[in-house]
């Protein structure tokens, strides 16, 4: 077994690491996902709120992460913290999970998102603008290339190789973009919260608390719900918690270059919680600024869920539109880079550690994980391809799905089993090791941690009960990794995977 970490060097200072939380979180979902949970939720006072909740578990989360990174800065991060707390099985069943849809699955959303937005400029890219039509595979299933999805690929496969040219380029390419997002999420938040609040927006017009007042049924928002009244809102909180939960999840990505980071005991804990506590702030005030300037059926049924785009249309007209959507192409661009450039550190950390591919445990010589980075970056083009199949009952036409809503769904499942192990595991290894140096230790413990897992373990039980297919998918594709590690211990029990 190789020696961690012989070959990274520590090239990230703290401004650094805090542009990785800050851009690895900023990508699409703040612009686009406000659109679902307003459908599903039908008032603003819930909309907020879902993403007040998912703020509160990102900032929980991080006040526990913290401690881990801060004792254990290596790269692979959360893989590490998992396999120290509970062993190399569930190590390998997260770094599995992340490789097959978390981490590749995220890149593959954003990169579409990203496409999303280029339409606005050149109408060309469209999902329905196809190079290779949907191919029907099985079930509800089907693949295709789109000029949307080109793009989406492109993207992806570009940011790869730039990352493999080495740690500044990719740390340049980092902090330009997030200074440049985070200014145009502050525009965002200052025009829609100065100009906004005109007659006929959602904070003057809609009952904030009562959704069936604003013409909401829960029976509209989920298709197929038993349940009525006060319990049936609960429930469908939930399910609209999932956007906001996607547009705040990657910001564990810092922990997976912890070799990388200059001073990691110090530095690790207070990029987390300031790029965490920013980032939060201002995916509250932005969606506060959505119900001053749009109704809620503008914010519900925004043409292609672009929220954000429709917000600047209202104050600005036109050219706020294209002001906007050219933002957001920069922030999905600079999300997906960092992305790139931290899930890499994971699957190195594991092929070093004999649980996965050899060759992927090799640098390149600017030093960076090249054959981790080419991985990563194909899969992710890869999951880009796939679309749902819908048929119209009334018409008997063929709808396909959105790539970018199926993928949330999927991720947001995976990664929430994880969320509360990663929470867990400050507990089990403050008992396991007690005598671990630890720089940091989690503010509020152990009461935090335990709200924390309580909530999670919660929202995966209501994702369970309303999106059974997705998160059953979710949540098998981490299992799938049992079988596979079981078998690779056993043709290979002493070596790398070859």
């Amino acid at each position: 077994m190789a020696s961690p970490n012989d070959k990274l060097r520590q090239g990230l200072g703290p401004l650094d690491a805090t542009m990785i939380v800050m851009g690895s979180m900023i990508g699409s979902g703040i612009f686009i996902t406000s659109a679902e949970s307003t459908r599903l939720l039908g008032a603003p006072g819930w909309l907020l709120l879902a993403w007040v909740m998912a703020g509160v578990l990102t900032i929980a989360g991080a006040l526990c992460c913290a401690e881990l990174a801060a004792m254990m800065p290596r790269a692979g991060g959360q893989y590490v913290f998992l396999r120290q707390a509970y062993g190399q099985t569930v190590g390998f069943l997260f770094g599995w999970t992340l490789f097959l849809v978390i981490q590749t699955g995220t890149i593959a959303a954003v990169a579409i998102a990203f496409a999303k937005f280029a339409g606005v400029f050149w109408p060309a890219i469209a999902p329905e603008n196809y190079l290779v039509r949907p191919i029907h595979l099985f079930g509800a299933y089907a693949i295709s290339l789109s000029s949307e999805q080109l793009v989406a690929v492109a993207l992806i496969l570009f940011l790869t190789w730039l990352n493999t040219r080495g740690l500044e380029v990719g740390k340049l390419v980092q902090n330009t973009f997030t200074f440049a997002k985070t200014a145009a999420l502050i525009g965002l938040i200052v025009l829609g919260l100065s100009l906004g609040w005109k007659a006929g927006s959602a904070a003057r017009m809609a009952a904030w608390w009562n959704p069936w007042a604003n013409g909401w049924s829960p029976q509209q928002a989920q298709a197929g719900l038993t349940i009525t009244g006060g319990l049936a809102l609960v429930v469908i909180f939930g399910k609209a918690m999932i956007g906001p939960l996607f547009a705040q999840t990657a910001w564990t990505n810092v922990t997976f270059t912890g070799s990388e980071i200059r001073e990691p005991g110090r530095n690790l804990p207070r990029a987390l919680l300031a790029g965490c506590g920013l980032v939060v702030t201002l995916y509250v005030l932005a969606n506060l600024a959505y119900v001053a300037t749009l109704s809620l059926g503008e914010i519900a049924h925004a043409p292609q869920n672009r929220v954000a785009v429709a917000a600047l249309r209202a104050v600005l007209g036109q050219p706020g539109a294209i002001a906007m959507a050219a933002a957001i192409l920069i922030s999905t661009f600079g999300c997906n880079n960092g992305l790139i450039l931290a899930g890499a550190r994971v699957y190195y950390a594991m092929a070093r550690d004999g649980l996965f591919f050899r060759a992927i445990a090799r640098t390149n010589a600017r030093h960076v994980p090249a054959a981790a980075l080419f991985a990563q970056g194909i899969w992710a083009a890869l999951l880009t391809l796939p679309r749902t199949i819908a048929v119209d009952s009334a018409t008997g036409t063929t709808r396909y799905g959105n790539v970018y809503t199926q993928l949330l769904e999927y991720i947001v499942a995976a990664d929430l089993v994880f969320y509360v192990l990663l929470i867990a595991a400050v507990m089990v290894l403050r008992r396991k090791q007690p005598e671990m140096p630890r720089p940091y230790r989690a503010w509020g413990y152990p009461l935090v941690p335990l709200v924390a897992i309580a909530i999670a373990a919660l929202l995966t039980a209501d994702l369970a009960l309303l999106a059974p297919a997705t998160c059953g998918i979710g949540c098998a594709i981490v299992l799938s990794g049992w079988p596979v590690y079981a078998l690779c211990r056993r043709l290979s029990p002493e070596r790398p995977i070859a």
